[in-house]
């Protein structure tokens, strides 16, 4: 937990995350620490505190655990196929809507948004996913809005991301939002994030 009283930021990291759903939000925001002079503080942390194998092979080793992570001011939960998982366990929905109850800003990268849903957070708002699964947010809650349009669905407290890559707009929008736009430009400029993809 941040110890000089900046904005404490959590990324939840489960086994089968997916990689740029983690490590996309997590390199902005980690880069906004160093442009910023709200002291925001990023770090991830997965249920035990142990590590984790992401979906895709990589490991990583998260710096706390859910019962050490402290008060946050805003929870990532990032997505890929360890969602299917998380959706069915009771444990983590129930964790998920008592963190909720004291997390201002609750944010998901891609099919984390399902886990959102299957939690009652998203019920009769607006929010997105990967573009694979509309139709089982729609299903996880048939109140929630798909919106099939956009990169990132800002509705105030909680803000919820596209496939994968998205996680990455997503982050410079809350720096924007959280501190101001100029902050959010020059952490673009100091990730070298400007996308013109090559195929």
């Amino acid at each position: 937990m941040s110890t000089d009283g900046g904005l404490h930021i959590g990324i939840f990291v489960f086994d089968d995350a997916e990689e740029l759903d983690v490590v996309g939000p997590f390199e902005v925001l980690a880069a906004w620490e160093q442009h910023s002079a709200i002291k925001p503080h990023v770090s991830t942390f997965s249920r035990d505190g142990d590590g984790v194998r992401l979906a895709k092979g990589m490991r990583l080793v998260p710096s706390r655990s859910a019962d050490d992570v402290g008060p946050l001011h805003l929870l990532v939960h990032p997505g890929g196929w360890g969602t299917r998982a998380l959706v069915a366990d009771p444990t983590h929905l129930d964790w998920l809507r008592h963190v909720r109850a004291q997390t201002p800003v609750l944010a998901s990268v891609c099919t984390g948004a399902l886990v959102l849903a299957a939690a009652g957070l998203l019920a009769g708002r607006p929010a997105t996913t990967h573009r694979d699964h509309y139709d089982d947010l729609a299903a996880a809650d048939p109140s929630v809005l798909v919106d099939t349009e956009a990169r990132f669905v800002d509705d105030g407290d909680v803000v919820t991301a596209a496939g994968v890559s998205a996680g990455i707009d997503m982050a410079l929008h809350l720096v924007a939002r959280l501190e101001t736009p100029e902050v959010a430009r020059a952490v673009r400029r100091a990730i070298q994030y400007d996308p013109a993809p090559p195929v």
